[in-house]
């Protein structure tokens, strides 16, 4: 699938290249100065959930274990080999034996052992153990492999490369590393001698270098460094690995670079020079380009295509718009053999694929997905795969991700499960996708997912989910915690607030900078339809959300406290006025396109003033709010979140005193959990991240004055 990454900004890594995820800087930070600030004395309030902890825990667990064989695309497709990831290292099995063994192809700790010898303390010998492999790349005939590997307590990630070739899989034989470079977050193979990667450092990438591999000696040569402070770039492989792409990005605009990998030279050459408001992405066809761009009718996403001789701007071509009128807007793109497949997003918010056979664009026909998909996650194809078929998982929170072929050359759409919807797979739950108004007109989407009739949820507990910036959608891909919850009889509601880019790109422009606070509105008419149909109640509502997506949620906390009575926020972003005014943060500069420059400009200021969570905390009484951050978290520092916390603290406490006994209301609380780790998506480790939802669980439960479920008891034989 086409990532769009290079138009969202910062890729996140993973195997599966998908929208949904490949975002690194859409999750903020606050101010840096902790100096002033006791973690210890704010740590405080933990204690009251430990026991219902242990006990999530322990159900958590076993949840996990009905859902453990879950398909994924983590395996990587060779020639003759399938390599796949384990938590000690890499492993290949060669396909053509009858009764294929595996073999190791990288040791994680014998990598990591490398790196001991070069004068680390304890504490960093230590932290080796856990590295985990992020990103694999092979390259064209499978002479080597690349894998970048990370660790909780670093956002720069190491790229180890590996020359493939008859490996002994005995243990006293170290993997057969040639190569090892840091700080690599995007990499690709233009031969089996070179390597194109970017570097990060502070949280950008602005240079691209090129790794040749000899056997009288390695060089590495820079390509490309880009000058620009809000520009992003990383490097792309097309899918029928005949181009790659040097993607150099901002939050509004494109300019792409790309290197023909039928030449000798591998010389990169400019597609399009950047222009105000003009995004694209390219990916290749035939010796033409076939480029999504946001020049379609309102800035909208269509298809266009160039020659590769003359791809500037001038030779676009179009070939593909949504309908008018039907306000589908296209959300990613791939070209698979002589087909561009474009996943779409239809105004209700459902998935649909639009096939356009590109020797015949005008016969472009439509193929319907299942109404309870809510996220795709496309294959990478593999080195031997079929180019004429495409691979993909569909899910929601709730339903159990299915894997779908995809055959365009006839419209045919097959399953890989025999049975998609047993009741243990999908389980008997249904999806309603709802509209509310907001008091400008503006009809705002909200995915539902229950299991008792509408009519029937007044008496359940609900857990609203938002989001709403930097045009990303909200994440609605399968999670078991979520399927917990709906088991056990609540109901979950996905609010696609502005901001977002459910609704194609102008959704996103009409809440950046100037607008952010329509996204708080339409939070509110959420909750305020939600309740309007007797789903729910506000004594029962909670709301969680993530990094960006605390700003609503703060807001929406200052202005009606009453609305809903439990908050769980995740490395939350909240002093938007105070990280905007400091061009020394590390994404500070590119981000003033998403939430307006108060230093250079009063009418931003102002605006961001108005519903900066943290600078309008008022006495009052709210509700009770856990804030998950962590230690070294660059995105979001944890001084911000100690700030929120100690002011937040200190205005429930004065809204206490200043009422009469007789009329005090009992004391919301606000609890603070600090993890360690720079991760800010959270703890890799798995019986971290079990913990820590299950302290969220403990306190939605302990904070809706809810009983905790029983598992049922198993009949004694």
């Amino acid at each position: 699938m086409a990532s769009l990454s290079s138009l969202l900004r910062f890729g996140k890594l993973s195997v599966c290249r998908r929208i949904p995820c490949l975002l690194l800087s859409f999750h903020r930070r606050s101010t840096s100065d902790t100096s002033n600030l006791s973690t210890d004395h704010l740590s405080s309030g933990l204690e009251r959930y430990k026991d219902l902890q242990k006990y999530f825990t322990r159900r958590l667990k076993a949840t996990y274990r009905r859902f453990s064989n879950i398909p994924d695309h983590s395996l990587v497709c060779g020639h003759h080999h399938v390599y796949f990831i384990e938590s000690d290292g890499i492993y290949r099995m060669d396909q053509r034996q009858s009764e294929p063994m595996p073999e190791q192809v990288l040791n994680l700790g014998q990598v990591s052992g490398q790196k001991e010898k070069t004068g680390l303390d304890n504490e960093e010998r230590r932290q080796r153990i856990q590295w985990a492999v992020q990103r694999i790349r092979l390259s064209p005939q499978e002479k080597h492999l690349a894998a970048t590997l990370k660790t909780a307590h670093s956002e720069e990630p190491r790229c180890v490369i590996v020359r493939l070739g008859k490996i002994n899989p005995s243990p006293l034989d170290p993997p057969h590393v040639v190569f090892t470079l840091d700080k690599v977050l995007s990499f690709e193979w233009a031969t089996d001698e070179v390597l194109f990667y970017t570097t990060l450092e502070g949280l950008r990438c602005s240079r691209v270098f090129r790794l040749d591999l000899a056997s009288s000696g390695s060089r590495i040569t820079s390509v490309y460094e880009e000058t620009h402070p809000d520009v992003f770039v990383e490097v792309a492989l097309s899918r029928d690995r005949q181009i790659l792409s040097i993607n150099c990005s901002s939050r509004t605009s494109s300019e792409v670079l790309i290197i023909d990998r039928t030449t000798a030279h591998l010389e990169p050459f400019l597609v399009q020079p950047r222009q105000p408001d003009l995004l694209y992405h390219v990916e290749h066809w035939r010796k033409c380009l076939i480029i999504l761009t946001n020049t379609g009718p309102g800035q909208e996403y269509q298809v266009v295509q160039a020659p590769l001789s003359e791809p500037s701007m001038v030779s676009w071509e179009p070939l593909f718009a949504p309908g008018p009128g039907t306000g589908t807007v296209i959300k990613d793109m791939d070209v698979v053999g002589d087909h561009c497949v474009l996943v779409g997003r239809t105004p209700a918010g459902e998935l649909i694929l639009d096939v356009v056979p590109l020797t015949h664009p005008k016969e472009a026909y439509t193929v319907q997905l299942p109404s309870w998909a809510c996220a795709i996650q496309t294959k990478r194809p593999g080195l031997a795969d079929q180019r004429g078929v495409l691979e993909f998982l569909i899910s929601s929170p709730v339903h159990f991700p299915v894997p779908y072929c995809l055959h365009p050359q006839d419209g045919l759409l097959l399953s890989g499960t025999e049975d998609v919807s047993s009741p243990e797979s999908q389980g008997n739950y249904t999806t309603t996708r709802l509209e509310a108004c907001n008091p400008d007109g503006t009809l705002v989407p909200v995915t539902l997912f229950h299991s008792k009739p509408v009519e029937s949820l007044r008496q359940a507990p609900l857990l609203l989910h938002v989001y709403g910036a930097y045009g990303r959608d909200l994440n609605m891909e399968f999670c078991p915690e979520k399927r917990l919850l709906l088991e056990q009889g609540w109901t979950l509601a996905y609010c696609h607030i502005r901001g977002g880019g459910e609704r194609g790109l102008s959704w996103h422009r009409h809440a950046r900078v100037a607008g952010k606070q329509r996204g708080v509105e339409d939070l509110k008419a959420c909750l305020h339809h939600l309740f309007s149909l007797g789903v729910s109640s506000p004594s029962l509502t909670a709301l969680t959300a993530c990094s960006a997506g605390a700003v609503p949620v703060g807001a929406l906390c200052n202005r009606h406290p009453h609305m809903m009575r439990a908050v769980t926020l995740q490395a939350p972003f909240l002093d938007v006025l105070g990280t905007m005014e400091d061009p020394s943060l590390p994404l500070t500069l590119e981000d003033r396109e998403e939430w307006g420059d108060p230093v250079g400009n009063p009418k931003h200021r102002l605006t961001i003033s108005s519903y900066c969570p943290l600078h309008n905390i008022t006495p009052q009484c709210y509700p009770s709010i856990l804030l998950t951050a962590y230690s070294g978290d660059p995105r979001v520092p944890l001084a911000g979140v100690l700030r929120y916390t100690e002011r937040l603290k200190n205005a429930i406490n004065t809204h206490s005193t200043m009422k009469p006994e007789s009329e005090c209301e009992p004391a919301p609380d606000v609890v603070l959990n600090i993890q360690p780790g720079s991760n800010h998506h959270g703890p890799d480790d798995f019986e971290l991240m079990l913990e820590e939802e299950a302290l969220s669980l403990a306190f939605l439960y302990t904070e809706l004055d809810l009983e905790p479920p029983r598992p049922p008891h198993r009949r004694k034989r």
